[in-house]
């Protein structure tokens, strides 16, 4: 079995304000298939509003490290200062493309951007479903490790990992 190929043509920026609407379409297209495994279509990335992208994508505390192929946005991530840390969330890829290292680059990106703040952060953390075994050997690869487990309903644990910056 072959690898897929990467995505040479992908472009790796910050997403502003006027992306938030394809940012909300590629977030629920991108969690769908999360709702359906755990029989929730009310998952909080599958309920945010728009308004709510919108106003994040202006908050000069969170960056979205948007991921573009041609004019289409294929994946995301944000990274969110906390204090001395920062917390990595809504790791979204197009469900065409996974498996092709967008996700990698995402992060790898906004790891290199915390690390460029003024400020920057002490950690990085994130929270993810334990059962996704691909995402959490991705997240290991990057150098998080679990620092703990949270059952939030019986089908759903949830792996809380760190990284440290320092």
């Amino acid at each position: 079995m072959s690898t897929p190929a990467t995505v040479p043509d992908v472009t790796l920026r910050p997403a502003v304000p006027d992306d938030s609407g394809e940012l909300f379409t590629l977030q629920r297209a991108a969690f769908v298939d999360e709702a359906q495994t755990f029989g929730d279509p009310f998952t909080v990335a599958l309920t945010e509003s728009l308004e709510r992208i919108h106003t994040l994508l202006g908050d000069p505390d969170t960056l979205v490290v948007c991921a573009v192929a041609g004019p289409r946005p294929v994946g995301a991530v944000r990274l969110r200062t906390l204090g001395t840390g920062a917390v990595l969330s809504r790791l979204a890829v197009a469900p065409d493309l996974r498996g092709r290292g967008i996700a990698r680059r995402l992060l790898e990106e906004a790891e290199r951007r915390a690390r460029g703040l003024e400020t920057a952060p002490a950690s990085l953390t994130l929270s993810a479903g334990a059962h996704d075994a691909a995402l959490m050997r991705l997240f290991r690869s990057l150098g998080f490790a679990e620092t703990s487990r949270e059952r939030l309903a019986e089908h759903l644990v949830m792996a809380h990992m760190r990284k440290e910056l320092r």
